[in-house]
């Protein structure tokens, strides 16, 4: 199976004489645009991130250099291209690019997908490589027909000679223009003259899936293959005691019995047999790390840990000076669960480790770091190894993590063979990197006028970059523990932001939205509450400490506006507010709910959402990816929680992990896109954060009851009600 390209086989296909090829490089002294010959003069040193081929055949390639987990990357940064270059979008085509130094985020220094970065990183880079390739072309066309250059003009793939009426496609044009020099600054269109962006363009992906095309990590089959499934401890820290190998191997099918770090390793020729061989170990397990773990346990020691000092984080004013002369004080807690990234596809890997390279088929988000683990694994050096990027059944922050490409290298490394590793739904439950569980504790002042004077805010909550990236960590802070806690942008003259690192046996990584993911929830739950205890509307009381802050305010009132923020809803029913700022986007939501007072269940019948993201590319894919934000967010506020007993997960699949239900979405759904000249920001996880303290702030004017902890459960909610 082929789904990327190496260096060599693209430098092959694209550069021998057979189109127009454009490669741009990010440097610490700007981008870099090359040609082919270019390109062949620096092969030995020169790293191209971006690539265009215009092909003789009309055909415009861009490889793409982010994986495409859903969230329309594929179609998305094409688009960036095809605009500049003026390309007709019935010819363009993406291609995966392959794991190599060449293809990193400029920004980031390697080439991994997350942090609704991939449209703000490659933005400008795209935008001039695009721009090379038209400027090119319409030289091409001027040499040919012996014209001035401004008397040819670019549209749709063809440059046609204003005076004559004369046309050339772009596709005759590419051999003359592959021998032009490359323009180092090409000039960039005015926003007014694009053409493709901003536009709510069919996805390119769309047509393999819908045909069963596509091939995501589990569709990945290899001559020679052997299924492996690990037997994995059923508490955290536990190693194996005894197992019996023997019993494995009489098993029909299984071929290899592998002790790696993680456990024990069945390899089989069918699935169902290597599970049958993990079950004939038999394996004996040690105690683990904290055999008393459990839900009770975890939760006493975070509020232990609150009585504990933490690190300064973020120090504005005098908040104990300013919280003492406060006309009115508000404290209040907020504990929040471990979550699942729950993805579609389970976690899956395929490698062929050989003495002479090593070669790889994983839905990843992070292509460094495969390479990375496996350089580490076999000796082999990078130019040794092969990734192919398939496509992503979720992601969500899942698939930032190398562990399962680790285990399938070490078990192909052993075994000498191909191996194809699935995790079960069971071990993908229980062996998360999980959304961290948190506990906060806020306190807020205000003023005769009910103007909110002081913040102070302390958080518990386990480091996630120490494991993922601990060069973050800077000075004890875990800068998404605390995101958005320093800078709120409400510009309150008195804050506070203290945290205390929570330290478990219990696995965290990226969840989405990350850190915004709970202090979307307990700061904005928090804020309504100091509203209506200052006796003013929530909208209102927000916008008077944002005055400062144009694009927020746009955002509140433009969402405000659209729900009918003021106006009279069915009685009984509630509607709430909030917002956030994350990934360089504003996002506000409002939510309209209603409270069944004698079962508990909340009903949210409405969701509308407005962003700011700065620059649109399509605004087809941000209402989805909005859309997919605020259902996964109902999903976190309403059900989600990863439940421990006896030193280890208890829950175990989706009978104990209660994700949304399809009954349980909301009637309508909608999200309005501001257009907006300023910075430019993310997508993909600004939707999450507002969706739970909306629904909260919501249940509060349905119901009168403040639900500070997650999930909204129907039991939680009538113990609410009736301490009410």
């Amino acid at each position: 199976m082929k789904t990327s390209l190496t260096r060599r086989e693209f430098l092959q296909k694209s550069l021998a004489g057979t189109g127009l090829v454009v490669a741009a490089v990010a440097t610490p002294f700007g981008d870099r645009l090359l040609s082919a010959a270019e390109m062949k003069k620096e092969e030995v040193t020169f790293s191209p991130n971006v690539w265009l081929r215009v092909a003789p055949d009309d055909v415009v390639t861009v490889i793409v250099n982010k994986s495409e987990m859903g969230q329309g990357v594929d179609t998305s940064l094409p688009m960036i291209v095809a605009d500049e270059l003026d390309a007709d979008w019935r010819q363009v085509k993406f291609r995966v690019a392959p794991a190599e130094a060449r293809y990193i985020d400029p920004v980031w220094g390697k080439q991994s997908t997350g942090g609704s970065t991939s449209i703000r990183h490659m933005y400008m880079t795209l935008r001039k490589a695009g721009a090379a390739g038209r400027e090119m072309l319409l030289k091409a066309a001027a040499q040919t027909w012996r014209v001035p250059l401004g008397e040819c003009e670019s549209s749709k793939g063809t440059i046609k000679h204003k005076p004559t009426g004369r046309t050339l496609t772009y596709g005759k044009l590419t051999v003359k223009a592959a021998s032009l020099p490359v323009p180092k600054s090409p000039a960039l269109k005015k926003e007014s003259q694009f053409t493709i962006m901003e536009k709510p363009l069919d996805r390119l992906d769309i047509p393999d899936k819908v045909h069963a095309r596509a091939r995501f990590g589990i569709d990945t089959f290899v001559d020679g293959m052997l299924y492996a499934s690990i037997e994995r401890p059923p508490v955290f820290g536990a190693k194996a005691v005894s197992y019996d190998a023997a019993a494995a191997l009489k098993v029909k099918g299984v071929r290899h019995v592998v002790p790696i770090k993680t456990g024990i390793a069945v390899c089989a020729e069918k699935p169902d047999e290597a599970w049958r061989g993990r079950t004939a170990l038999k394996t004996n397990w040690g105690k683990g790390a904290d055999p008393g773990l459990d839900n009770k346990t975890l939760d006493e020691q975070f509020v232990k840990a609150m009585n504990t000092r933490g690190v300064v984080a973020k120090r504005r004013g005098n908040t104990d000076a300013a919280l003492a002369k406060a006309a009115k004080k508000l404290e209040a807690t907020f504990m929040l669960p471990y979550l699942s990234h729950a993805t579609m596809e389970t976690m899956d890997c395929t490698a062929h480790v050989r003495k002479d390279g090593c070669e790889i088929w994983v839905p990843t988000q992070n292509q460094t770091g495969v390479v990375e683990v496996t350089e580490k694994e076999t000796g082999l050096k990078p130019e040794k190894i092969m990734v192919h990027t398939t496509y992503l059944g979720g992601g969500f922050g899942r698939r930032f993590e190398t562990q399962v490409v680790k285990e399938a290298v070490a078990i192909s490394k052993i075994t000498g063979k191909p191996i194809k590793l699935l995790w079960t739904r069971e071990e993908d439950m229980k062996n998360d990197y999980y959304r961290p569980g948190n506990y906060s504790k806020i306190i807020g002042g205000l003023d005769e006028k009910g103007s909110l004077i002081a913040w102070s805010h302390k958080i518990v909550c386990p480091s996630v970059f120490e494991h993922a990236m601990p060069q973050m960590v800077k000075h004890g802070i875990d800068t998404e523990a605390v995101a958005n806690l320093d800078d709120m942008k409400y510009g309150v003259p008195n804050l506070y932001v203290e945290y205390v690192k929570f330290d478990a046996p219990v696995p965290v990584g990226f969840w989405r939205s990350v850190g915004s993911s709970h202090n979307g929830f307990t700061v904005e739950s928090f804020m309504d509450e100091m509203a209506h205890a200052a006796g003013k509307d929530p909208l209102e009381f927000r916008l008077n400490l944002l005055k400062e802050q144009p694009r927020v305010s746009r955002v509140l009132k433009t969402v405000a506006d659209k729900a009918g923020w003021g106006k009279p809803i069915p009685k009984g029913d509630g509607r709430g507010i909030a917002y956030d700022f994350s990934f360089g986007s504003y996002v506000a939501q409002v939510a309209e709910v209603s409270v069944n007072k004698k079962d508990g269940t909340i009903k949210v019948h409405r969701v509308v959402a407005a962003i700011d993201c700065g620059p649109i590319v399509n605004p087809a894919i941000i209402e989805a990816q909005l859309t997919g934000a605020i259902i996964m967010g109902l999903s976190a506020a309403l059900g989600e929680r990863i439940d421990f007993a006896d030193g280890g997960v208890e829950t175990s699949n989706f009978d104990t992990y209660k994700l949304l239900r399809m009954s349980q979405i909301p009637e309508k759904i909608e999200v309005h896109i501001i257009k907006s000249g300023d910075s430019q920001g993310g997508v993909g996880e600004p939707g999450l954060p507002p969706l739970a303290p909306a629904v909260a702030n919501a249940v509060f004017n349905a119901a009168g009851i403040r639900l500070r902890n997650l999930p909204m459960t129907p039991d939680v909610v009538l113990k609410a009600l009736k301490e009410a």
